[in-house]
């Protein structure tokens, strides 16, 4: 099923948006480029002067999804006449130099083109396989698209198409609230805290005659975990697991009663349950 974006409330409008291809050399890459945008929300595809089209082989890796984009195509003679109705222009270029300094990511771009989007139609520019987009090409482009790499800038066709697409469509998307979930109330955890020092100093890993100045150790380590209330239940049937094994280990050796061998679990409803 076709999802449906309100994209002039929500950010780009990708209607008055394009794929322009100049000079591609691979009927293939033009049909992938057209899936591309098919999985991205944009429709119209421009091809300027390919070399050897061949539709079929294009349609071939469209597949039947993105086929009516294909088919649909415009495609010119020269890049002029292909940007004659574009109101910005925006080029792709691998290369960086003296001629090529005003360059946006394609994240960048994306925010910049919303509210241009809204009213004029937008032009992105792909240029060769082999050498990209000249000097010449560029001087019709208002901003420029570089897509960061590592040690090997050539990225394939389809996928540059792809890459700045995406970036194009996620601006469309409404921004999701930050998940916040229901933290334990400042009781509950004072509670924990007490119930913690306590078997600390039962266990003697602190000393009672000043066991706050640990304790504020795990207050800040605690505080970088915001704790639900459930999490705090299980620390606090934790601890009193830990102060009731403890107990009774002193027991048994006051009164010189042998250790059971198994496990003995506090009836305790909090506690998870552990196996006998």
């Amino acid at each position: 099923m076709e999802r449906k974006f309100d994209i002039m409330k929500n950010g780009i409008n990708l209607d008055n948006i394009a794929i322009v291809l100049h000079q591609p050399q691979f009927s293939e890459n033009v049909g992938s480029a057209a899936r591309a945008m098919c999985n991205m929300g944009i429709s119209q595809l421009y091809v300027v002067s390919p070399k050897m089209f061949d539709i079929n082989r294009a349609l071939v890796l469209s597949t039947h999804v993105a086929a009516g984009i294909v088919q649909n195509m415009k495609q010119f003679d020269d890049l002029r006449t292909a940007l004659a109705d574009f109101g910005y222009v925006v080029g792709t270029t691998a290369r960086l130099g003296s001629r090529r300094q005003v360059v946006s990511a394609p994240e960048k771009i994306a925010g910049r083109l919303a509210p241009i989007a809204r009213d004029n139609r937008v032009a992105i520019v792909f240029g060769p396989e082999d050498r990209g987009l000249s000097n010449e090409d560029l001087r019709s482009c208002h901003a420029l698209i570089n897509i960061p790499t590592a040690n090997f800038s050539s990225i394939n066709l389809a996928q540059s198409v792809m890459l700045v697409c995406y970036e194009l469509f996620k601006a469309t998307l409404p921004e999701r609230p930050e998940f916040a979930p229901k933290l334990a109330v400042r009781h509950e955890l004072d509670a924990m805290y007490e119930q913690l020092k306590e078997m600390l100093i039962r266990i003697n890993y602190i000393l009672p005659e000043n066991p706050e100045h640990w304790l504020d150790q795990f207050r800040r380590f605690f505080n970088r975990l915001p704790f639900r209330a459930r999490e705090v239940t299980i620390i606090r049937g934790i601890c009193r697991q830990v102060n009731w094994y403890a107990k009774k280990c002193y027991e048994d050796g006051k009164f010189g009663r042998e250790p059971d061998r198994e496990l003995n679990i506090e009836s305790d409803q909090d506690s998870p349950a552990v196996p006998r």
